[in-house]
């Protein structure tokens, strides 16, 4: 899974990112449960997909300022 940029999220429309949000979060409870068993390898994903939630949320917080 690529790590997305701010610019790149900018660019899609709400539907898209709220399914991406949710792919994310997903991705990301599959990799806490990976690690909790021990199976996990790359422990430094799990730090990937928590910025990428958390850019995510920004972009959706950020349109309901702009919007409202």
């Amino acid at each position: 899974m690529a790590q997305r940029k701010p610019k790149e999220l900018r660019e899609l429309n709400d539907e898209r990112l709220a399914s991406l949000l949710h792919e994310t979060r997903e991705a990301l409870f599959n990799l806490r449960f990976q690690h909790a068993s021990g199976s996990l390898e790359q422990t430094a994903e799990i730090g990937l997909r928590r910025r990428e939630v958390a850019r995510i949320l920004t972009e959706i917080s950020s349109r309901e300022v702009a919007g409202g």
